[in-house]
Protein backbone atom coordinates (compact mmCIF):
# COMPACT_ATOMS: atom_id res chain seq x y z
CA UNK A 1 0.00 0.00 0.00
CA UNK A 2 2.88 2.39 0.78
CA UNK A 3 6.41 2.64 -0.62
CA UNK A 4 7.80 4.07 2.63
CA UNK A 5 6.82 6.37 5.48
CA UNK A 6 7.24 9.55 3.41
CA UNK A 7 4.93 8.16 0.73
CA UNK A 8 2.40 7.20 3.40
CA UNK A 9 2.67 10.70 4.85
CA UNK A 10 1.99 12.35 1.51
CA UNK A 11 -1.07 10.16 0.91
CA UNK A 12 -2.37 10.87 4.40
CA UNK A 13 -1.64 14.59 3.98
CA UNK A 14 -3.76 14.74 0.81
CA UNK A 15 -6.72 13.33 2.73
CA UNK A 16 -6.20 15.65 5.69
CA UNK A 17 -5.78 18.78 3.56
CA UNK A 18 -9.31 18.32 2.27
CA UNK A 19 -10.83 18.01 5.74
CA UNK A 20 -8.65 19.86 8.25
CA UNK A 21 -6.94 22.73 6.42
CA UNK A 22 -9.12 25.35 8.14
CA UNK A 23 -8.32 24.30 11.72
CA UNK A 24 -5.57 25.71 13.95
CA UNK A 25 -3.64 22.44 14.14
CA UNK A 26 -0.50 21.29 15.93
CA UNK A 27 0.78 18.10 14.31
CA UNK A 28 2.22 15.63 16.84
CA UNK A 29 4.25 12.70 15.59
CA UNK A 30 4.74 9.61 17.73
CA UNK A 31 8.47 8.85 17.71
CA UNK A 32 10.16 7.42 16.00
CA UNK A 33 8.32 5.96 13.02
CA UNK A 34 5.47 8.45 13.14
CA UNK A 35 7.74 11.46 12.56
CA UNK A 36 8.43 11.00 8.81
CA UNK A 37 4.68 10.59 8.27
CA UNK A 38 3.85 13.58 10.50
CA UNK A 39 6.44 15.75 8.73
CA UNK A 40 4.67 15.34 5.37
CA UNK A 41 1.31 16.09 7.03
CA UNK A 42 2.61 19.23 8.77
CA UNK A 43 4.17 20.48 5.54
CA UNK A 44 0.94 20.03 3.58
CA UNK A 45 -1.18 21.71 6.28
CA UNK A 46 1.33 24.53 6.86
CA UNK A 47 1.18 23.51 10.51
CA UNK A 48 3.82 23.34 13.27
CA UNK A 49 5.31 19.93 14.02
CA UNK A 50 6.30 18.47 17.37
CA UNK A 51 6.73 15.08 18.96
CA UNK A 52 4.31 13.80 21.55
CA UNK A 53 6.35 11.73 23.94
CA UNK A 54 4.43 9.30 26.11
CA UNK A 55 5.50 6.33 28.19
CA UNK A 56 3.19 3.54 29.15
CA UNK A 57 3.28 2.48 32.79
CA UNK A 58 3.27 -1.27 32.39
CA UNK A 59 2.54 -3.73 35.17
CA UNK A 60 5.99 -5.14 36.21
CA UNK A 61 5.03 -8.80 35.75
CA UNK A 62 2.86 -8.08 32.66
CA UNK A 63 4.49 -5.10 30.85
CA UNK A 64 1.99 -5.07 27.97
CA UNK A 65 -0.82 -4.31 30.44
CA UNK A 66 -0.96 -0.55 31.01
CA UNK A 67 -1.84 0.69 34.47
CA UNK A 68 -1.32 4.28 33.34
CA UNK A 69 0.76 6.60 31.19
CA UNK A 70 2.92 9.68 31.63
CA UNK A 71 3.73 12.60 29.40
CA UNK A 72 5.67 15.84 29.41
CA UNK A 73 4.63 18.72 31.62
CA UNK A 74 4.15 16.39 34.57
CA UNK A 75 1.11 14.72 33.00
CA UNK A 76 0.21 11.50 34.84
CA UNK A 77 -2.73 9.31 33.91
CA UNK A 78 -3.65 6.35 36.09
CA UNK A 79 -6.00 3.53 35.22
CA UNK A 80 -7.15 3.00 38.78
CA UNK A 81 -9.10 -0.14 37.97
CA UNK A 82 -6.01 -1.89 36.54
CA UNK A 83 -3.76 -0.50 39.27
CA UNK A 84 -6.12 -1.82 41.94
CA UNK A 85 -6.39 -5.29 40.38
CA UNK A 86 -2.59 -5.68 40.15
CA UNK A 87 -2.21 -5.49 43.91
CA UNK A 88 0.91 -3.32 43.55
CA UNK A 89 1.94 -1.15 46.46
CA UNK A 90 2.31 2.60 46.10
CA UNK A 91 6.10 2.20 46.25
CA UNK A 92 6.07 -0.36 43.41
CA UNK A 93 3.89 1.88 41.25
CA UNK A 94 6.15 4.87 41.93
CA UNK A 95 9.21 2.82 40.99
CA UNK A 96 7.73 2.04 37.57
CA UNK A 97 6.78 5.68 37.08
CA UNK A 98 10.23 6.95 38.10
CA UNK A 99 11.95 4.63 35.61
CA UNK A 100 9.65 5.65 32.77
CA UNK A 101 9.90 9.34 33.71
CA UNK A 102 13.67 9.13 33.29
CA UNK A 103 13.27 7.57 29.84
CA UNK A 104 10.71 10.19 28.86
CA UNK A 105 13.08 13.01 29.86
CA UNK A 106 15.93 11.37 27.95
CA UNK A 107 13.85 11.14 24.77
CA UNK A 108 12.55 14.70 25.10
CA UNK A 109 16.10 16.02 25.46
CA UNK A 110 17.29 13.91 22.53
CA UNK A 111 14.52 14.91 20.14
CA UNK A 112 13.95 18.55 21.15
CA UNK A 113 17.30 19.73 22.41
CA UNK A 114 16.88 23.29 23.70
CA UNK A 115 13.49 23.83 22.04
CA UNK A 116 10.34 24.19 24.13
CA UNK A 117 7.38 21.89 23.77
CA UNK A 118 4.69 23.49 21.57
CA UNK A 119 1.62 24.67 23.46
CA UNK A 120 -1.57 22.70 22.81
CA UNK A 121 -3.90 25.01 24.76
CA UNK A 122 -7.01 25.67 22.69
CA UNK A 123 -5.54 23.89 19.65
CA UNK A 124 -6.49 20.83 17.67
CA UNK A 125 -3.90 18.16 18.42
CA UNK A 126 -3.41 16.00 15.33
CA UNK A 127 -1.63 12.84 16.51
CA UNK A 128 0.08 10.97 13.67
CA UNK A 129 1.74 7.55 13.58
CA UNK A 130 3.00 5.31 10.77
CA UNK A 131 0.33 2.76 11.63
CA UNK A 132 -1.72 1.50 14.55
CA UNK A 133 -1.67 -2.07 15.82
CA UNK A 134 -3.17 -2.31 19.32
CA UNK A 135 -3.49 1.46 19.78
CA UNK A 136 -2.20 1.57 23.36
CA UNK A 137 0.49 4.20 22.65
CA UNK A 138 -1.89 6.34 20.60
CA UNK A 139 -4.48 6.11 23.38
CA UNK A 140 -1.93 7.42 25.85
CA UNK A 141 -1.04 10.19 23.41
CA UNK A 142 -4.68 11.26 23.22
CA UNK A 143 -5.00 11.42 26.99
CA UNK A 144 -1.75 13.36 27.35
CA UNK A 145 -2.78 15.85 24.63
CA UNK A 146 -6.05 16.55 26.45
CA UNK A 147 -4.23 16.95 29.75
CA UNK A 148 -1.95 19.50 28.06
CA UNK A 149 -4.95 21.62 27.06
CA UNK A 150 -5.88 20.50 23.54
CA UNK A 151 -9.40 21.56 22.61
CA UNK A 152 -9.78 18.69 20.16
CA UNK A 153 -7.82 15.51 19.54
CA UNK A 154 -7.67 13.87 16.11
CA UNK A 155 -5.77 10.66 15.36
CA UNK A 156 -4.47 10.02 11.84
CA UNK A 157 -2.59 7.03 10.46
CA UNK A 158 -2.06 5.38 7.09
CA UNK A 159 -3.27 1.97 8.27
CA UNK A 160 -5.00 0.38 11.27
CA UNK A 161 -7.20 -2.66 11.92
CA UNK A 162 -10.94 -2.09 12.49
CA UNK A 163 -10.63 -3.18 16.14
CA UNK A 164 -8.09 -0.43 16.92
CA UNK A 165 -10.17 2.20 15.15
CA UNK A 166 -13.22 1.21 17.17
CA UNK A 167 -11.31 1.34 20.46
CA UNK A 168 -9.60 4.67 19.77
CA UNK A 169 -12.84 6.29 18.62
CA UNK A 170 -13.81 6.35 22.29
CA UNK A 171 -10.85 8.56 23.27
CA UNK A 172 -10.27 10.64 20.12
CA UNK A 173 -12.70 13.21 18.74
CA UNK A 174 -12.01 11.95 15.22
CA UNK A 175 -10.17 9.05 13.58
CA UNK A 176 -8.74 9.35 10.06
CA UNK A 177 -7.26 6.16 8.62
CA UNK A 178 -6.54 5.53 4.93
CA UNK A 179 -6.65 1.71 4.98
CA UNK A 180 -8.36 -0.62 7.42
CA UNK A 181 -7.81 -4.23 6.28
CA UNK A 182 -9.46 -7.10 8.10
CA UNK A 183 -6.32 -9.20 7.70
CA UNK A 184 -3.82 -7.40 9.91
CA UNK A 185 -0.68 -8.99 11.32
CA UNK A 186 1.80 -6.12 11.62
CA UNK A 187 2.17 -2.55 10.37
CA UNK A 188 5.25 -3.41 8.34
CA UNK A 189 3.31 -5.76 6.04
CA UNK A 190 1.74 -2.68 4.36
CA UNK A 191 5.08 -1.00 3.51
CA UNK A 192 7.65 -1.86 0.84
CA UNK A 193 10.31 -0.18 3.00
CA UNK A 194 9.71 -0.23 6.76
CA UNK A 195 13.30 0.37 7.85
CA UNK A 196 13.52 1.57 11.44
CA UNK A 197 13.60 5.36 11.83
CA UNK A 198 16.68 6.58 13.70
CA UNK A 199 16.84 9.20 16.44
CA UNK A 200 19.00 11.30 14.10
CA UNK A 201 16.28 11.25 11.42
CA UNK A 202 13.68 12.38 13.95
CA UNK A 203 15.88 15.31 15.03
CA UNK A 204 16.61 16.25 11.40
CA UNK A 205 12.95 16.39 10.41
CA UNK A 206 11.95 18.36 13.51
CA UNK A 207 14.74 20.88 12.84
CA UNK A 208 13.68 21.18 9.20
CA UNK A 209 10.07 21.84 10.26
CA UNK A 210 11.18 24.54 12.72
CA UNK A 211 13.33 26.23 10.09
CA UNK A 212 10.40 26.25 7.68
CA UNK A 213 8.08 28.07 10.07
CA UNK A 214 10.28 29.98 12.51
CA UNK A 215 9.83 33.78 12.33
CA UNK A 216 12.55 36.29 13.12
CA UNK A 217 10.15 38.07 15.43
CA UNK A 218 7.03 36.71 17.09
CA UNK A 219 5.86 38.49 20.21
CA UNK A 220 3.07 40.22 22.06
CA UNK A 221 3.16 43.99 21.56
CA UNK A 222 1.33 47.09 22.78
CA UNK A 223 0.05 49.02 19.76
CA UNK A 224 -0.29 52.76 20.32
CA UNK A 225 -3.31 54.85 19.31
CA UNK A 226 -2.96 58.24 20.99
CA UNK A 227 -3.12 57.70 24.76
CA UNK A 228 -4.64 54.24 24.31
CA UNK A 229 -2.64 51.01 24.00
CA UNK A 230 -4.00 47.85 22.44
CA UNK A 231 -2.68 44.33 22.85
CA UNK A 232 -1.38 42.77 19.65
CA UNK A 233 0.70 40.00 18.16
CA UNK A 234 3.46 40.91 15.71
CA UNK A 235 5.03 38.14 13.65
CA UNK A 236 7.74 38.87 11.09
CA UNK A 237 9.26 35.88 9.24
CA UNK A 238 12.88 35.91 8.13
CA UNK A 239 13.22 37.98 4.96
CA UNK A 240 9.55 39.04 5.07
CA UNK A 241 8.27 40.50 1.81
CA UNK A 242 5.77 42.75 3.57
CA UNK A 243 3.49 43.00 6.60
CA UNK A 244 -0.30 42.72 6.76
CA UNK A 245 -2.35 44.42 9.49
CA UNK A 246 -5.56 42.58 10.45
CA UNK A 247 -8.76 44.49 11.12
CA UNK A 248 -11.16 42.05 12.75
CA UNK A 249 -14.92 42.28 12.54
CA UNK A 250 -17.69 42.83 15.02
CA UNK A 251 -17.55 40.68 18.14
CA UNK A 252 -14.06 39.41 17.32
CA UNK A 253 -10.53 40.10 18.55
CA UNK A 254 -6.88 39.34 17.87
CA UNK A 255 -7.58 35.85 19.22
CA UNK A 256 -9.97 35.03 16.35
CA UNK A 257 -9.16 31.48 15.22
CA UNK A 258 -10.07 32.39 11.63
CA UNK A 259 -7.76 35.38 11.48
CA UNK A 260 -5.00 33.44 13.22
CA UNK A 261 -5.37 30.69 10.63
CA UNK A 262 -5.07 33.16 7.74
CA UNK A 263 -2.14 34.87 9.48
CA UNK A 264 -0.37 31.52 9.78
CA UNK A 265 -0.77 30.89 6.05
CA UNK A 266 0.70 34.34 5.32
CA UNK A 267 3.58 33.84 7.77
CA UNK A 268 4.55 30.56 6.16
CA UNK A 269 4.59 32.34 2.79
CA UNK A 270 7.07 34.93 4.06
CA UNK A 271 4.61 37.71 4.98
CA UNK A 272 4.57 39.36 8.40
CA UNK A 273 1.33 39.97 10.30
CA UNK A 274 0.04 42.26 13.03
CA UNK A 275 -3.11 41.13 14.81
CA UNK A 276 -4.39 43.58 17.41
CA UNK A 277 -7.55 44.71 19.15
CA UNK A 278 -9.29 47.74 17.67
CA UNK A 279 -11.34 48.53 20.78
CA UNK A 280 -10.81 48.38 24.53
CA UNK A 281 -12.98 46.02 26.59
CA UNK A 282 -15.01 48.98 27.82
CA UNK A 283 -15.52 50.32 24.30
CA UNK A 284 -16.73 46.91 23.09
CA UNK A 285 -19.58 47.00 25.59
CA UNK A 286 -21.12 49.80 23.51
CA UNK A 287 -22.23 47.99 20.35
CA UNK A 288 -22.35 51.25 18.39
CA UNK A 289 -18.52 51.35 18.52
CA UNK A 290 -18.33 48.03 16.69
CA UNK A 291 -20.03 49.65 13.68
CA UNK A 292 -18.27 53.01 13.94
CA UNK A 293 -16.19 52.65 10.78
CA UNK A 294 -14.52 56.02 11.22
CA UNK A 295 -13.35 55.10 14.74
CA UNK A 296 -12.11 51.68 13.63
CA UNK A 297 -10.42 53.19 10.59
CA UNK A 298 -8.63 55.82 12.67
CA UNK A 299 -7.39 53.10 15.03
CA UNK A 300 -6.05 51.21 12.03
CA UNK A 301 -4.27 54.33 10.78
CA UNK A 302 -2.72 54.82 14.23
CA UNK A 303 -1.56 51.17 14.24
CA UNK A 304 -0.02 51.72 10.81
CA UNK A 305 1.89 54.75 12.11
CA UNK A 306 3.08 52.69 15.08
CA UNK A 307 4.26 49.90 12.79
CA UNK A 308 6.08 52.36 10.51
CA UNK A 309 8.13 53.54 13.49
CA UNK A 310 9.68 50.10 14.01
CA UNK A 311 13.10 49.74 12.32
CA UNK A 312 12.27 46.37 10.76
CA UNK A 313 9.03 47.60 9.15
CA UNK A 314 9.84 51.22 8.32
CA UNK A 315 10.32 50.52 4.60
CA UNK A 316 8.25 47.33 4.29
CA UNK A 317 5.24 47.26 1.94
CA UNK A 318 2.05 47.03 3.99
CA UNK A 319 -1.35 45.49 3.41
CA UNK A 320 -4.69 45.34 5.22
CA UNK A 321 -6.80 42.22 5.81
CA UNK A 322 -10.33 42.92 7.03
CA UNK A 323 -13.24 40.71 8.01
CA UNK A 324 -16.86 41.83 8.47
CA UNK A 325 -16.87 45.49 9.62
CA UNK A 326 -13.08 45.37 9.74
CA UNK A 327 -13.06 45.27 5.92
CA UNK A 328 -14.78 48.65 5.80
CA UNK A 329 -12.28 50.02 8.33
CA UNK A 330 -9.42 48.71 6.17
CA UNK A 331 -10.74 50.46 3.06
CA UNK A 332 -11.41 53.65 5.06
CA UNK A 333 -7.82 53.66 6.35
CA UNK A 334 -6.31 52.74 2.96
CA UNK A 335 -7.50 56.08 1.58
CA UNK A 336 -5.31 58.01 4.05
CA UNK A 337 -2.17 58.92 2.04
CA UNK A 338 0.33 58.39 4.85
CA UNK A 339 -0.64 54.72 5.29
CA UNK A 340 0.79 53.87 1.83
CA UNK A 341 -1.10 50.60 1.65
CA UNK A 342 -0.09 48.29 -1.21
CA UNK A 343 -3.01 45.82 -1.09
CA UNK A 344 -6.29 45.13 0.72
CA UNK A 345 -8.15 41.84 1.17
CA UNK A 346 -11.68 41.53 2.54
CA UNK A 347 -13.01 38.17 3.77
CA UNK A 348 -16.75 38.04 4.27
CA UNK A 349 -16.50 41.79 4.67
CA UNK A 350 -18.84 44.74 4.53
CA UNK A 351 -16.96 47.09 2.17
CA UNK A 352 -20.21 48.93 1.55
CA UNK A 353 -19.92 50.42 5.06
CA UNK A 354 -16.92 52.45 3.87
CA UNK A 355 -19.46 54.59 2.01
CA UNK A 356 -18.23 57.36 -0.30
CA UNK A 357 -14.57 56.57 0.47
CA UNK A 358 -14.83 53.48 -1.74
CA UNK A 359 -14.27 55.56 -4.83
CA UNK A 360 -11.04 57.00 -3.38
CA UNK A 361 -9.34 53.66 -2.66
CA UNK A 362 -6.25 53.19 -4.82
CA UNK A 363 -4.78 50.03 -3.26
CA UNK A 364 -5.53 46.84 -5.25
CA UNK A 365 -8.44 45.20 -3.44
CA UNK A 366 -9.62 41.57 -3.32
CA UNK A 367 -13.12 40.84 -2.05
CA UNK A 368 -13.67 37.24 -0.90
CA UNK A 369 -17.24 36.12 -0.24
CA UNK A 370 -18.94 32.77 0.30
CA UNK A 371 -21.39 31.63 -2.36
CA UNK A 372 -24.03 30.98 0.31
CA UNK A 373 -23.58 34.38 1.99
CA UNK A 374 -26.20 35.81 -0.36
CA UNK A 375 -26.88 39.23 1.17
CA UNK A 376 -23.22 40.06 1.78
CA UNK A 377 -22.33 38.83 -1.72
CA UNK A 378 -24.72 41.32 -3.26
CA UNK A 379 -23.34 44.13 -1.06
CA UNK A 380 -19.82 43.26 -2.21
CA UNK A 381 -20.86 43.34 -5.85
CA UNK A 382 -22.30 46.83 -5.37
CA UNK A 383 -19.20 47.99 -3.53
CA UNK A 384 -16.90 46.65 -6.26
CA UNK A 385 -18.87 48.64 -8.83
CA UNK A 386 -18.10 51.87 -6.93
CA UNK A 387 -14.35 51.28 -6.77
CA UNK A 388 -11.90 52.65 -9.35
CA UNK A 389 -8.78 50.72 -8.29
CA UNK A 390 -7.75 47.21 -9.35
CA UNK A 391 -10.54 45.11 -7.84
CA UNK A 392 -11.36 41.41 -7.89
CA UNK A 393 -14.32 39.52 -6.43
CA UNK A 394 -13.67 35.86 -5.58
CA UNK A 395 -16.59 33.65 -4.59
CA UNK A 396 -15.78 30.57 -2.49
CA UNK A 397 -18.19 27.74 -3.35
CA UNK A 398 -20.26 26.38 -0.47
CA UNK A 399 -19.08 28.96 2.07
CA UNK A 400 -21.39 30.89 4.36
CA UNK A 401 -20.51 34.12 6.17
CA UNK A 402 -18.06 32.63 8.69
CA UNK A 403 -16.40 30.18 6.28
CA UNK A 404 -17.06 27.32 8.70
CA UNK A 405 -17.59 24.68 6.01
CA UNK A 406 -14.69 22.19 5.46
CA UNK A 407 -12.00 23.61 3.23
CA UNK A 408 -13.63 27.00 2.67
CA UNK A 409 -11.46 29.01 5.06
CA UNK A 410 -8.36 27.34 3.61
CA UNK A 411 -9.47 28.43 0.13
CA UNK A 412 -10.03 31.99 1.34
CA UNK A 413 -6.60 32.00 3.00
CA UNK A 414 -4.94 30.77 -0.19
CA UNK A 415 -6.64 33.53 -2.19
CA UNK A 416 -5.51 36.17 0.32
CA UNK A 417 -1.97 34.81 0.33
CA UNK A 418 -1.71 34.89 -3.46
CA UNK A 419 -3.06 38.46 -3.60
CA UNK A 420 -0.63 39.75 -1.00
CA UNK A 421 2.37 37.83 -2.35
CA UNK A 422 1.71 39.31 -5.80
CA UNK A 423 0.92 42.90 -4.86
CA UNK A 424 3.29 43.38 -1.94
CA UNK A 425 6.09 41.99 -4.12
CA UNK A 426 5.29 44.54 -6.85
CA UNK A 427 5.50 47.35 -4.32
CA UNK A 428 8.70 45.91 -2.88
CA UNK A 429 10.35 45.86 -6.32
CA UNK A 430 9.26 49.46 -6.92
CA UNK A 431 10.76 50.56 -3.60
CA UNK A 432 14.12 49.07 -4.55
CA UNK A 433 14.13 50.35 -8.12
Amino acid sequence: MFANRSDAGRQLAERLRRTMAAEPVVVLGLPRGGIPVAYEVATALNAPLDVIIVRKLGVPYQPELAMGAIGEGGVRIVNRDVARRTGLTTAQFQAVEAREREELARRAARFRGDHDRLSLVGQTALIVDDGIATGSTVRAGCEVARALGAARVVVAAPVAPPSAIDALSRVADEMIVLRSPESFVAIGQFYDDFTQTSDAEVVRLLDRARTRSAPDRDQEVAVGSGPVRFAGRLTIPSGAGGIVLFAHGSGSSRHSTRNRFVAGVLNRSGIGTLLFDLLTEEEERDRSNVFDIRLLGERLVDATRWLRELPESRAAPLGYFGASTGAAAALWAAVVPETQISAVVSRGGRPDLAGPRLGDVRAPTLLIVGSRDHEVLELNRRAAAQMHCETALEIVPGATHLFEEPGTLARAADLARDWFVSHLAVNNHSAHA
